[in-house]
């Protein structure tokens, strides 16, 4: 893998992951908000980094952004 490859899947994969955190907190917030009576931010703040996890490690299988969806454990020095 090329280290232009890396570079494009990284940002491809941090972009996912931040949209991903960002959605998380934004479907948690109001349900923090209902269930204790006021946001918990830990639980808020803990909740968008677990989904930005797994949307990092669920870009190891490809991101569409990349070669046409290839996996950074796929994808060849020469592509």
């Amino acid at each position: 893998m090329g280290k232009e490859n890396v570079i494009r899947w990284s940002v491809a994969a941090g972009v996912r992951a931040l949209k991903t955190a960002a959605q998380t907190a934004i479907a948690v917030i109001p349900t923090s908000a209902v269930t204790i009576g006021e946001v918990d931010a830990a639980m808020v703040l803990g909740a968008a980094a677990l989904g930005a996890v797994l949307s990092v490690l669920t870009s190891l299988a490809g991101v569409p952004e990349v070669q046409e969806g290839a996996s950074p454990l796929s994808m060849g020095d020469g592509e």
